[in-house]
């Protein structure tokens, strides 16, 4: 079979007589070719490789290649900027914090002026006890917390608020406790009987001094204008105990205020005093004195319509109506 050869072109041949001392270097080098079974041959791995015309500079991708690629250089892009904004809110806060530090202890927010809002039963000088804001604070570091801890713990007080108006007051803001009813509570002796007001939540709130004396110079004048109003409620009997700030706990008082509070018409304001010798010995007192042997404080809305039609039936005759027993009413007409 014959064989077919690749030679290099004769331009790249020198012929040199036989036997030169060169001829070996110049003549093609048997190794650059090599033999193809089936009728083919080529260059050698080192004859191919210096054969093969150079690259042109581009080459060939895949379009995925292409779009992976952008994906992950926007993804990069991505996380730098958030690790910029990541730093920029850090340095930030960094220069706040010591912005705030600085200020707290500075004068420049320093507490000049304390208002009280919503104060009618304390005083102003209660309001500074209660309150004391230390000297020196400011409006960064005050406690407002423990100032709201403080005045709370005063009985008249239901609710507070304490708030900062830049740049220099501190607002306190007090929701207070209204009388509700006047107590008349036998006193350790027995042999008188001290007034305590009471909230309409059932808390005493503070024994009420004697017009007069030295304890009425330091109350509110707003303490005696509501108690001169207020339900009274008399003959509590012996060994019932009010204190500051504490629910009341005796069954008469509450049920007598238990009545008053639960009662819908017009009877309610018309009631000035309730005397509560006991629950079943419990009697309203009226405006214009009629007497209203009124029980316990169960079937109120019964009671109050028997008792406003009897006397709508009976006007300025009746002194005295007895509905313990609501359904069979009586009453005495005035002698």
């Amino acid at each position: 079979m014959a064989s077919i050869y690749n030679r290099k072109s004769d331009s790249s041949v020198s012929r040199r007589p036989r036997g030169s001392a060169s001829s070996s270097r110049d003549r093609s080098d048997p190794s650059d070719y090599r033999v193809i079974p089936g009728g083919r041959s080529g260059l050698s791995s080192r004859a191919s490789r210096a054969a093969r015309p150079a690259r042109s500079g581009y080459d060939s991708v895949r379009v995925g290649d292409v779009a992976r690629n952008e994906r992950m250089m926007r993804a990069q892009e991505r996380s730098r900027a958030f690790v910029l904004r990541i730093g920029a809110v850090a340095a930030a806060i960094a220069v706040l914090m010591a912005a705030f530090f600085v200020l707290r202890s500075s004068s420049v927010f320093s507490i000049d002026q304390v208002s009280v809002v919503g104060v009618e039963h304390l005083t102003a000088d209660d309001m500074a006890k209660l309150a004391n804001v230390p000297a020196g604070s400011t409006l960064l570091d005050v406690d407002a917390a423990a100032i709201e801890a403080r005045i709370r713990r005063n009985a008249w007080v239901s609710g507070v608020s304490v708030s900062s108006r830049f740049p220099h007051t501190l607002e306190i803001s007090v929701t207070e406790r209204t009388v509700s009813a006047v107590v008349e509570v036998p006193a350790s002796d027995a042999k008188s009987v001290k007034q305590w007001a009471i909230s309409s939540d059932h808390i005493w709130l503070m024994p009420i001094p004697e017009k007069g004396s030295a304890g009425a110079s330091t109350t509110s004048s707003k303490v005696y204008e509501d108690a001169d109003a207020a339900l009274h409620i008399t003959d509590v009997p012996f060994g019932t105990k009010a204190e500051i700030g504490q629910k009341c706990t005796d069954s008469n008082v509450l049920n007598a205020l238990d009545i008053v509070g639960g009662m819908t018409t017009e009877l309610a304001g018309k009631v000035k005093t309730v005397s509560a010798a006991g629950e079943e010995e419990t009697t309203l007192i009226l405006d214009d004195g009629i007497e209203i042997a009124f029980g316990k404080a169960e079937g109120i809305r019964d009671k109050e319509r028997v008792v406003l039609k009897i006397i709508e039936e009976n006007q300025g005759k009746v002194s005295y109506i007895n509905v313990r027993s609501v359904s069979s009413p009586t009453w005495r007409a005035l002698s």
